[in-house]
């Protein structure tokens, strides 16, 4: 008979736990399990990401992103900004050019479409005029799902995005997943309790290319946090490499269809 040692058996057990809870409708694990009926697999969804800024959907959830293009939905990244404070030296059109270029190439990586909203980075406004303008350019995407930040973060970019976001979700009568990702955490995100991983084992190199397409941002710098946050969310979930999301509560209960 083998024995099992006590490291062994720890391991099999978190494997155990994130098989038995499948997200809803993430590709992963989620640590509350509900669904309302079998899954469609044939169903296409349109998913859309919304970040601060070049890079941030991608250090956020590039595996995710990869994982949905890979098995044929459609995504699309939604930038906030062109990131035109974010090149010292540089003027803002400078940077915005260089920084709108660099988001081009990690999203035809990624097999994602890129959408500018039109904000200024550093400068970004709540506002009843954003509010509306923002909600239009929602509208017309019309999601199935939606990844954002969360809005405890000490960027004011991201907190921004991440109420444009809930305000279109919510006046839009909540009729799609909402979740959370996470960048930087410790540093930029604060208080992010996951609910739901997604395995990225195999999408992490596309994910760490998307990310090195920045190459203005220094990603070799700042992306060794990101595998530290990708591979101790695998561990926490019973993979190699995952990203963690928190779901909105009141996001209606629908089955997967990309369940595994």
């Amino acid at each position: 008979m083998k024995l099992i040692s006590r490291r062994n058996l720890l391991t099999q057990s978190i494997r155990m736990a994130g098989a038995g809870t499948i997200g809803l409708p993430l590709v992963g694990a989620a640590a509350n399990r509900s669904t309302a009926g079998p899954p469609d697999e044939k169903r296409k969804l349109k998913v859309v990401v919304a970040g601060g800024h070049p890079d941030d959907p991608e250090s956020g959830c590039g595996g995710t992103i990869a994982r949905y293009t890979n098995l044929g939905h459609e995504v699309v990244v939604i930038y906030l900004t062109r990131g035109e404070a974010g090149i010292e030296g540089k003027s803002h059109a400078e940077a915005a050019a260089t920084r709108t270029a660099e988001a081009l190439k990690a999203c035809e990586i990624l097999k994602a479409r890129p959408v500018f909203a039109g904000q200024v980075d550093g400068r970004t406004e709540v506002s009843p005029a954003r509010y509306t303008d923002f909600r239009k350019l929602w509208e017309a995407e019309g999601p199935d799902l939606v990844f954002t930040h969360w809005p405890i973060d000490t960027h004011p970019d991201h907190r921004t995005i991440s109420l444009l976001v809930y305000d279109a979700w919510l006046r839009g009568g909540k009729k799609y997943p909402l979740y959370y990702f996470e960048v930087m955490s410790g540093s930029q995100t604060q208080q992010f309790w996951p609910t739901h991983f997604v395995d990225i084992t195999l999408t992490e190199p596309r994910k760490r290319a998307a990310c090195f397409a920045h190459e203005s941002q220094n990603p070799a710098e700042w992306y060794a946090l990101h595998d530290e946050m990708n591979r101790f969310r695998g561990m926490e979930s019973g993979h190699r490499y995952a990203e963690a999301f928190v779901r909105h509560v009141q996001s209606p209960e629908v089955a997967s269809p990309l369940a595994f």
